[in-house]
């Protein structure tokens, strides 16, 4: 049976994003993608393979646990500050232990394992304060390890200034490299035109960097 790690969050930031996925369905936020196809690549190009521990930070109800799942994946964690959205996720797959549910804010999380992989699709670019991304870098330093990758997704510097109702940093993968700091090295980076389900373009930015020792 699937394992569900709990932590206490923000109440804020949680309310927040329990109301978001209570109320709206899968396909009416911004950020659903029918296939995580990029995400799937962008592992593949960090190295990943089935024996791979991978993480997906601020997963919620992606469907990209379903797709590593379905193709093999050994272990697979989704953390997310969102009860409501890892519930969406759970109920969604057949019951597994090669997943590991994670409620917690990243900024707080203190893992238990290292993994292979770190992958965030727009989660970063929600914290706004440079305490909070700093304490996110640190998180990531000791989740990941030596060697692991990250692959970090977010709003590019032309792409919108709010998400969700929230104001957003868009980044580049400079400005990453700036709060990651000289433990992480820029590995590749690229741009991404993401269409949400109402037709409308928003412009991300993908950068992946492994962990030096």
């Amino acid at each position: 049976m699937a394992k569900t790690e709990r932590k206490k969050m923000p109440t804020e930031r949680t309310s927040h994003w329990d109301s978001v996925y209570s109320t709206k369905g899968e396909n009416e936020v911004s950020w659903f993608e029918v296939s995580p196809e990029l995400s799937m690549a962008l592992l593949a190009e960090a190295g990943a393979t089935p024996a791979s521990a991978i993480i997906d930070i601020g997963g919620g109800a992606s469907r990209l646990v379903d797709t590593l799942i379905a193709a093999g994946q050994a272990h697979v964690s989704v953390l997310d500050l969102s009860a409501s959205a890892l519930d969406l996720a759970r109920t969604r797959m057949p019951a597994t232990d090669r997943v590991e549910w994670i409620m917690s804010d990243v900024t707080t999380w203190h893992p238990t394992r290292v993994y292979d992989i770190w992958h965030d699709r727009a989660a970063f670019h929600f914290l706004t304060a440079q305490a909070d991304q700093k304490k996110y870098t640190e998180v990531m330093t000791q989740a990941l390890a030596e060697g692991g990758k990250a692959v970090i997704g977010t709003f590019a510097p032309d792409g919108p200034e709010k998400c969700s109702g929230l104001e957003i940093a868009r980044h580049d993968a400079g400005s990453l490299q700036a709060i990651f700091g000289t433990g992480f090295k820029l590995l590749a980076t690229r741009r991404h035109d993401h269409t949400t389900p109402w037709g409308t373009v928003q412009k991300f930015q993908f950068s992946t960097f492994a962990k030096l020792g």
